[in-house]
């Protein structure tokens, strides 16, 4: 492993300190995101586990805030929202998440899906960009989510549609195409150019890095993670290694780690600091050595990426230290 090194996301919503003793005999560092997800705490509850963590630990967590939608359909949304933010930066939060209910949840007074590049959203967009505040935005899910389980491409996704049919969007023909969640995606960030932008996931294009390089390409004020992605990029390092390597060297300066692991309870803190150690470890293989490695999402081997060591810094440490203010 690095000498130091950050997990760009992760949810931690408890204040069990089994993993950060495991931080700290690894000497890693935290980006907590608080996001408003139904089985999560209210992000005001998510806000003080994360405070509390912080004096607890000084300097191993930043954290992203966020917003809630309790006063959707009113006239004081975007107020509400706006209040939101200030408070979650008032309070030492350094940047501010969007997440994929938007485009999955939100109704207009027509019934009709809400997407992220409607125009309610715009004077929260604009306050970020006046105020120079960056955004993270996890808009719709992996494009497996869309496709039959037979044409998944790995199978942590199959297994999880197959026991969820209610989130497979293959099978739930009203809600909005894979397609037209990532248009939209792009619609706002036309609109909104100056706005610093982390788009998540691989900006959930996990599928093609040459769909994730046209986005990096076309916007430069953003960023992307792999978190929970990881597993996407070995299975297209398995039929093109080279171009997985070059587009990693490419766009070193625009990659961040993450792992995505959510720490709520319904895991025991000894599982959850195994959990980040075995991903860390499995993950730092694949991007800084050139092992033959097997995943657990797919079958067949593949090469580690063996990239350059200030590539690896980069993309494991530098530019999250840099994007998120460690």
């Amino acid at each position: 492993m690095l000498s130091k090194f950050i997990d760009a996301q992760v949810h931690l919503n408890t204040v069990s300190p089994e993993k950060m003793e495991k931080a700290l005999e690894l000497n890693a560092s935290f980006l907590s995101i608080n996001t408003n997800i139904p089985f999560f705490e209210s992000i005001e509850k998510q806000e003080k586990v994360i405070l509390d963590l912080q004096k607890k630990y000084p300097g191993r967590i930043q954290y992203i805030t966020s917003f809630d939608f309790r006063d959707w359909g009113k006239d004081s949304f975007t107020t509400s929202a706006i209040n939101q933010i200030k408070r979650g930066l008032s309070n030492g939060a350094v940047g501010v998440k969007i997440w994929k209910d938007v485009g999955f949840e939100l109704h207009d007074e027509k019934g009709d899906f809400v997407m992220i590049d409607n125009p309610i959203f715009d004077p929260i967009f604009e306050y970020l960009v006046e105020n120079d505040i960056l955004l993270l935005g996890h808009q719709g899910e992996p494009r497996n989510c869309w496709l039959p389980l037979e044409e998944m491409t790995v199978d942590s996704d199959r297994n999880y549609f197959s026991e969820h049919p209610e989130y497979h969007m293959f099978l739930q023909k009203e809600y909005p195409t894979y397609e037209e969640q990532m248009q939209a995606r792009d619609n706002m960030l036309k609109k909104f150019p100056k706005l610093r932008y982390v788009a998540l996931h691989l900006f959930s294009m996990e599928w093609s890095i040459d769909e994730v390089a046209k986005r990096l390409k076309q916007f430069p004020n953003t960023l992307t993670d792999v978190a929970e992605r990881v597993c996407h990029l070995q299975l297209q390092a398995k039929e093109n290694w080279e171009a997985v390597r070059d587009f990693c060297i490419k766009y070193q300066d625009k990659i961040m780690y993450g792992t995505d692991v959510i720490d709520d309870g319904n895991t025991t803190a000894e599982e959850i600091a195994e959990r980040f150690e075995l991903l860390w470890r499995f993950h730092y293989k694949f991007f800084a050595t050139d092992e033959i490695l097997e995943a657990p999402e797919f079958r067949g081997r593949f090469k580690g990426l063996n990239l350059p060591k200030d590539v690896v810094k980069k993309i494991f440490y530098t530019n999250a230290k840099n994007t998120y203010q460690f």
